[in-house]
């Protein structure tokens, strides 16, 4: 159990270190207003906190910075969540004012927490999210490949490549087009197999010569899995933090953020509210030395998604925290509107 003057020293060289980045040293903490202890109390304060575990003591410096213990307790204990007007506003009116479609609204939503923040955003798509198709285009490039346009309801635009065989002629190609916008569109991108090979193929048995060559080809550049939805704001973010001066955390960082598979497993493990892992508290070895805070948000009454900002262990945590918080609620309001839009 720490004492009321433990618990103020600690928080005081949590807060210090957040914003400098520096270790925290007694005589620094002593010329505080707040702060009425003689700096040989407070050292004596600071060993003890650091054989509890809750501070480290660093090689380059008589200062101590906080453990990830001492994170933990921060977050758990000693902040309470509180946000500058002008943030929450921020967040209020770009997702109020200025709301497109499903895709946009939320990497835009990416966009401004990672500037807001200085950290790295991630956000994951509902998983169950039925993104239906708008529209498909086919142009062709050459004499034997060609890009098929996938438009979804949510404003996603998906181009696909593929070969296409000397005998199709172009007159097939539109009329298979036309066909597919007819019978598909305002079907869910995952039912598009079935749906296509039960319906469309003896349909296009009456139109287009040369079927079976032309369906083959259509086929495995139309039916594919289904994308994980990830939205990705300020990368770069990481490389401004003191702490991402070493080139071999840098290439594991980003090589992290490539594997969108790992990342959509991490973020699914998340529930309703705020969820902070600090250090190797996470999992993946790429962020052991980064803080990641979720929080969910939700679209229709069943499906949810969830957002994510990756930084050092020396975050904002207050700040990030009820940004997520705003972040969530707004989100969550302008997605229900949206949904009861398209419904």
């Amino acid at each position: 159990m720490l004492t009321e003057r433990q618990l103020l020293i600690l928080q005081v060289i949590i807060d210090d270190f957040i914003e400098s980045a520096h270790p925290v040293g007694s005589r620094a903490i002593s010329k505080k207003e707040h702060i009425s202890f003689s700096a040989a109390t407070i050292r004596n304060e600071m060993a003890d906190l650091e054989d509890m575990g809750f501070l480290e003591k660093t090689h380059s410096s008589s200062g101590r910075v906080p453990s990830e213990k001492g994170y933990r307790y921060y977050v758990d204990h000693l902040i309470s969540p509180s946000i500058m007007h002008e943030d929450g506003d921020v967040i209020k009116h770009i997702i109020q004012d200025n709301f497109f479609e499903f895709e946009q609204i939320v990497q835009m939503s990416a966009e401004v927490l990672s500037r807001l923040t200085n950290y790295t955003t991630i956000i994951l798509g509902p998983e169950i999210f039925e993104t239906k198709l708008k529209q498909i285009q086919i142009i062709t490039l050459s004499s034997n490949t060609a890009v098929a346009i996938l438009v979804t309801n949510t404003g996603h635009v998906e181009h696909r490549s593929f070969s296409i065989p000397h005998e199709i002629e172009p007159s097939d190609i539109e009329k298979m087009v036309n066909i597919m916008n007819d019978q598909l569109s305002g079907v869910p991108i995952i039912q598009l197999a079935e749906k296509f090979n039960s319906q469309i193929a003896s349909m296009m048995k009456k139109y287009v010569s040369n079927l079976e060559n032309s369906y083959h080809y259509l086929n495995a550049a139309l039916i594919q899995d289904h994308p994980v939805k990830l939205y990705i704001g300020g990368k770069s973010n990481m490389l401004m933090q003191p702490e991402f001066n070493d080139v071999d955390k840098i290439r594991s960082f980003y090589a992290m953020i490539e594997n969108e598979d790992e990342i959509a497993s991490m973020l699914k493990q998340s529930k309703d509210g705020i969820k902070v892992s600090i250090g190797r508290e996470n999992n993946v070895e790429a962020i052991k030395e980064l803080s990641l805070i979720t929080a969910a948000y939700h679209l229709g009454e069943d499906q949810t998604g969830t957002i994510a900002l990756l930084g050092p262990t020396r975050m904002e945590y207050r700040r990030v925290i009820s940004l997520l918080n705003i972040l969530s609620h707004e989100m969550t309001e302008a997605l229900y509107m949206w949904y009861k839009n398209n419904e």
